[in-house]
């Protein structure tokens, strides 16, 4: 058993299902979206890039790729949370909950096409 693949895989998932865990719920709804599950899924979706940096294949180029659009619309989607609730006051309206959570479906998008990837990657390997 490769180690560094099993760590690998562990992280595109554990992205996957954090950002999941963060999008499922009323989408207008606050109480149903918590900071911290955003932060988190944030933060792994971010280990998760850059364990993606060293393959070089055509695979791997997907991979990345993917990993940076989520962390893009993680980022964003944390940014509208921040600016609604320090900058403008607003707080977390049904409006801004919602920016926010369909930022973290298109993150949740990426993320289920990089799980995607990593099953077919698997199943092609040849022992």
């Amino acid at each position: 058993m490769n180690l560094e693949k099993v760590v690998f895989g562990f992280f595109i998932v554990l992205a996957a299902t954090l950002n999941f865990g963060f999008f499922i719920g009323d989408i207008d709804q606050p109480r149903h979206h918590h900071i911290y599950e955003l932060f988190s899924a944030i933060v792994v979706n971010l280990i998760a890039t850059v364990l993606k940096f060293g393959d070089r294949t055509q695979i791997g180029a997907v991979h990345l790729s993917t990993s940076l659009v989520a962390d893009l619309q993680l980022v964003a989607a944390a940014c509208v949370w921040g600016i609604a609730v320090h900058v403008t006051g607003e707080g977390m309206s049904p409006d801004v909950t919602t920016s926010v959570v369909s930022l973290s479906g298109g993150a949740l998008f990426a993320n289920v096409v990089s799980v995607v990837l990593l099953i077919a990657e698997t199943v092609m390997l040849r022992r």
